[in-house]
């Protein structure tokens, strides 16, 4: 593919006008801001790479900027609200990326794969267009837990766990990984989830709710009223006191790095 200007729109064949965040993303630029320790951890695990596609990128955060990279992202909404002078972007799903193999050095996808309708084959495309390595930041449903699912959103926990790939399902669709944990500090910049683990009233607020899919779509009125209520009367912070000094903590996030395939190879194939 021709190398475009900065900021350029590739038009391509859109994809359905259902995609989650034309619904629930205006306004996500403003909530969803690289952290800058995250933006280092993934810089890290790209490693050596030079061309990245950075794979539903959403509004473009986490996208190097010290290496040629395009994004592919299925909203309009999203791609709207992408930065003046961020690199070129094409509206694209992950099960049909328009390039051909080996385009990049790497591929990239930061809390994305549990979006697509079908995640294995969003990492094949990402194989498929890489030439090193594919790297995703993802959630660990086997991970530790995390008190504002387990606590007030059973349901959300539970629907989380079914669409997230497990470690053992991402291994057996991209063959040997290197698996990172990555800890999210309590000053944490970038609204996903499991960003305000420390600052629970932020889960008060519709806007920042309205940046988490998972909440977005599924904060119950009533678990939302007995976090209040437990805020207002002291009972969250005497149940989760051991947070309170904790500058960072593990609750699942995982950085998961897999190797480039063979042209014609598949994974689990010696």
């Amino acid at each position: 593919m021709a190398v475009v200007a900065s900021g350029t729109e590739l038009q391509m064949t859109p994809p359905s006008d259902l995609q989650l965040y034309d619904r629930i993303g205006p306004g996500y630029a403003q909530r969803r801001r690289a952290d800058p320790r995250l933006a280092q951890s993934i810089g890290a695990a790209l490693g050596d790479a030079r061309t990245v596609l950075n794979v539903g990128a959403g509004a473009g955060s986490y996208e190097p900027v010290d290496r040629w990279t395009i994004a592919a992202e299925p909203s309009r909404t999203m791609i709207h609200q992408r930065p003046p002078g961020s690199g070129p972007v094409v509206q694209a799903r992950a099960e049909a990326l328009p390039f051909a193999s080996r385009s990049f050095d790497a591929a990239l996808a930061v809390l994305a794969v549990h979006h697509w309708s079908d995640w294995r084959l969003g990492v094949s495309e990402m194989l498929r267009v890489s030439r090193d390595r594919v790297v995703l930041l993802t959630w660990d449903p086997d991970g530790p837990g995390f008190w504002l699912v387990a606590d007030y959103f059973p349901e959300v926990l539970a629907a989380d766990r079914a669409r997230f790939p497990r470690m053992g399902e991402l291994e057996e669709a991209m063959g040997d990984l290197e698996v990172i944990p990555v800890p999210i500090p309590h000053d944490c910049t970038d609204g996903f989830m499991g960003a305000f683990w420390r600052r629970p009233s932020a889960y008060l607020d519709p806007d920042v709710r309205g940046a988490m899919s998972s909440l977005a779509t599924g904060a119950s009125p009533a678990a939302l009223a007995r976090l209040a209520d437990d805020l207002a009367t002291g009972t969250w912070h005497q149940r989760y006191a051991s947070y309170l000094d904790a500058t960072e903590l593990d609750l699942g996030y995982r950085l998961v790095i897999g190797k480039a395939l063979p042209l014609g190879a598949r994974a689990g194939e010696g």
